[in-house]
């Protein structure tokens, strides 16, 4: 997730259009390197609260941030972003309520959401990225990747979280009683010679790799042919004519009532 961090950031931060002053909710920040990218993006006045659920991640991401000197630039708690640890009056205070990469991972996105719609005044906006795995296209793609990246959906499945959310984020942006102003798409895909496309590539393959046991286990793989995936995509990242399509869904609503 650091290195998606990394590839994703500028593209993620110019979408949102923040402005001098805005109070942030951002659901979770986790390592909360883009929490701290959109406080400074934001300005001197702005007021940024990370909520992630797993308190490791919360230790890790003050350390990062006091080691940038950056300590004060956003309030990080732990918490659960379907019941989220707001005092009663911070309820409705918000300029925006950000999400990226989470709803993927809930059984219950609609809820997330809801809570996201309840954070923020009236005119205030909710922002939710997210994926959408139907939409992922490697070329030349490698013999073994239908079937890995298969395996890997399932994973999805298995968990009860939505692989394919991402198509799905304006109507749950409506069922939260919001007003949709926006949909599109962010893309990080590239090619061999981009200076990104390794570190595209290399994220990737973590992903399959962090999901290996759960591809096994779940007996939607074995583990020859998830080695065999995984060395195709490693020869596949270094072959000159290597291409990647793949973009996050992007959507934002407004609070209207």
């Amino acid at each position: 997730m650091s290195l998606l961090n990394d590839i994703l950031n500028d593209a993620c931060l110019k979408e949102l259009n923040l402005e001098a002053g805005e109070s942030v909710l951002d659901f979770g920040s986790g390592l909360g390197q883009f929490s701290r990218l959109m406080a400074k993006a934001a300005g001197n006045e702005a007021r940024v609260v990370g909520i992630e659920q797993d308190p490791n991640q919360v230790d890790q991401a003050r350390i990062l941030a006091e080691t940038a000197d950056e300590i004060d630039l956003v309030e990080f708690r732990v918490g659960d972003a379907t019941a989220v640890p707001l005092h009663g009056s911070e309820w409705g205070t918000f300029s925006l309520a950000h999400a990226r990469f989470l709803l993927e991972h809930v059984s219950q996105p609609e809820l997330v959401v809801e809570q996201m719609a309840r954070a923020v005044r009236l005119g205030g906006r909710v922002v939710v990225i997210d994926d959408d795995h139907g939409d992922f296209r490697p070329w030349p793609e490698p013999p073994c990747f239908a079937a890995l990246w298969s395996a890997y959906v399932g994973t999805f499945k298995a968990n009860g979280s939505d692989p394919y959310v991402g198509r799905k984020l304006v109507s749950l942006l409506v069922k939260a009683g919001l007003t949709p102003v926006r949909n599109g798409g962010i893309f990080f895909g590239g090619c061999a010679g981009d200076d990104k496309f390794e570190a595209t590539a290399n994220n990737l393959i973590a992903a399959f790799t962090g999901a290996k046991n759960a591809m096994i286990a779940g007996g939607l793989l074995d583990e020859a042919a998830f080695s065999a995936g995984i060395e195709e995509l490693e020869a596949w990242k270094s072959d000159t004519s290597s291409s990647l399509w793949y973009s996050a869904c992007f959507a934002e609503g407004l609070a209207s009532s």
